[in-house]
């Protein structure tokens, strides 16, 4: 039950109750309690959501779950995970079906559903180029979004959310790898600014209400992401997407130069898909910490040999190019996932492997 209704249904009774002295006496112990707690809680004194220890509360295969976001990269990987495990109560609507930045549709839909898991993996994304050219509209379509969501998972009585961030909330000049301590430490990475921003805000509305509210709604910062249903737009992609597509079409065509932007000295994590549905998963059973927690793969690698890597599997053995005068962003970005494996869940797709497995499902589709 809330404090506040607690608090409500207290006042509620004393006007009710028979002037019984020991009726009495237990109200009034009962609103010293009460009271006395709300001060501590408006004092910060209490830590009790943000210190709650893990635990494992395995779902039920029937228990509505919503995957917010459910046909892209992550959503998609979700989905697959979870009908692969047998959940079977997975409602989904796609933007034509229910447009997460209309408000009152969201509220409608939480009304009518009532799930009682959310995972938020819905978001407007994009790699450097996108998020320096559309600062307004990556700022204010995923805080439209988020928000319409949190709040309205909250107003429905959700009993666990998961809010999936992004690896770029942490400071450009973070230590490395990067503890989840860092956040808000420094100033961020000027290229994905506005991304990180509301990623941000997502975070703290989720601590907001787990503070104000008791809400179990957790916070998972996932590394770089590739995998099935990854976008492959040039003009929008991430880099390890945009090098498949780069080296793919170099091949196809003859062509014996492949132009990347940037110096190749920056380094990256790549974490494929599939691990962050597993983790996701593993998380929604075993944290309860509203507190942000780092997924990742544990390890990095150059743009350079990232580049080469994915020429090797694809089979392109033409030359690489550097144009140094695009961006290299971060020159470093790796997470310090040991909070994670402390509670014991490691990935299983390593880097050439996932590529390799992306590529398949590139090229299947490409045909389709």
């Amino acid at each position: 039950m809330l404090l506040r209704e607690q608090m409500f249904w207290s006042s509620g009774a004393a006007l009710r109750i028979s002037a019984s002295k020991e009726l009495n006496s237990r109200i009034d112990l009962e609103t010293s309690f009460l009271s006395a707690h709300a001060a501590n809680i408006a004092q910060g004194a209490k830590k009790e959501n943000t210190e709650r220890q893990a635990s494992t509360i395995m779902m039920d295969k029937s228990e509505k779950i919503f995957v917010a976001g459910y046909r892209g990269l992550v959503g998609s990987a979700l989905i697959r995970r979870l009908e692969g495990q047998g959940f079977n109560n997975l409602p989904k609507r796609d933007r034509a079906q229910l447009d997460l930045a209309n408000e009152s549709a969201v509220a409608k839909f939480f009304l009518n559903e009532k799930p009682a898991v959310v995972i938020f993996a819905a978001a407007k994304v994009g790699g450097i180029k996108a998020n320096n050219d559309f600062p307004v509209e990556f700022l204010l379509d995923n805080l439209r979004i988020q928000n319409n969501v949190i709040h309205a998972a909250h107003k429905a009585g959700v009993r666990k959310f998961l809010f999936l961030g992004s690896s770029c909330i942490y400071p450009r000049d973070a230590p490395q790898p990067i503890p989840e301590t860092a956040l808000l430490s420094g100033p961020l990475e000027p290229t994905n600014e506005a991304y990180a921003v509301a990623k941000i805000a997502g975070i703290k509305l989720c601590q907001a209400y787990a503070r104000e509210y008791s809400a179990n709604f957790i916070s998972a910062m996932p590394t770089n992401l590739y995998g099935p249903n990854d976008n492959f737009d040039l003009l929008t992609s991430h880099v390890l997407a945009a090098l498949l597509r780069k080296a793919h079409e170099a091949k196809t065509r003859g062509v014996r130069e492949l132009v990347v932007w940037g110096s190749g000295n920056p380094r990256r994590e790549f974490l494929h898909v599939d691990d962050l549905a597993s983790a996701c998963l593993f998380l929604l059973e075993r944290y309860d910490s509203p507190e942000v927690i780092n997924v990742g793969y544990g390890e990095d690698i150059s743009i350079r040999e990232l580049a080469e890597l994915i020429c090797d599997v694809i089979g392109f053995d033409g030359d690489l190019a550097w144009d140094a005068t695009k961006p290299d962003g971060m020159q470093r970005k790796l997470l310090d996932v040991s909070k994670l494996h402390e509670l014991g869940w490691h990935p299983t797709i390593s880097l050439r492997d996932g590529i390799a497995q992306t590529y398949d499902w590139f090229l299947k589709n490409l045909r389709s």
